[in-house]
């Protein structure tokens, strides 16, 4: 699987007439570019970020007034979260209006829709660590509704079992946020090239 995926990164031969955007608009790929970003930027965040209810949004303060190119490396974080959003949106757009998720592909349309998935609930994990206003009540809107769906009541427990914002409640969303969601993504990444490249026919090169 690692061999294919590097492959897929790096292939041996590219036709001319599959580097036009007009082909799949590169959309897969600038979603893993972004990913990458977040991944190093998310880094280099850990650093200087508290994960406490006393401590994190003081952090944040000192990481943009203190620190050189805190701000910078905090809003490229935040502007390649919206990137990968909205590149994997449209990815996913363009697979349906293809129908690229047809066999022998439906299983990497399922790999493809749960990094949708993923990548929406980091985002959601991510929005609570600043700890600011906007931070809470955004994240206290999410659990509301959460607890609305089947099975949401049980799922709201183990993600926030004091309360939004409150000392163990933040660092299950700091875990999840940088360790837990993102290895899940990594992997489904690996998985998801490699059944490109295992599939055959995706792109006339391989």
């Amino acid at each position: 699987m690692y061999r294919d995926f590097i492959a897929h990164l790096f292939p041996r031969v590219v036709l001319r007439r599959n580097l036009r955007m007009t082909y799949t608009f590169c959309l897969g790929g600038l979603a893993f570019t972004a990913f990458l970003l977040l991944i190093v930027t998310g880094l280099l965040l850990i650093f200087y970020y508290q994960p406490t209810p006393e401590k994190a949004f003081e952090s944040i303060l000192a990481l943009e007034r203190s620190v050189f190119l805190g701000g910078y490396i905090r809003s490229l974080h935040r502007i390649c979260s919206h990137a990968l959003l909205i590149f994997i949106f449209l990815h996913t757009l363009r697979v349906i209006l293809t129908g690229a998720y047809r066999k022998p592909r439906e299983l990497n349309w399922i790999i493809g829709f749960g990094l949708l998935c993923l990548a929406v609930f980091a985002a959601y994990t991510g929005y609570l660590l600043p700890m600011d206003q906007l931070a809470l009540w955004a994240t206290q809107t999410g659990m509301e509704l959460l607890a609305t769906v089947p099975g949401g009541p049980v799922l709201k427990r183990i993600l926030v079992p004091d309360e939004v914002g409150g000392e163990l409640s933040l660092l299950r969303f700091y875990a999840l946020h940088i360790v837990f969601v993102p290895a899940c993504m990594l992997a489904l990444c690996l998985l998801h090239f490699y059944r490109i490249r295992r599939d055959k026919g995706v792109l006339p090169y391989l």
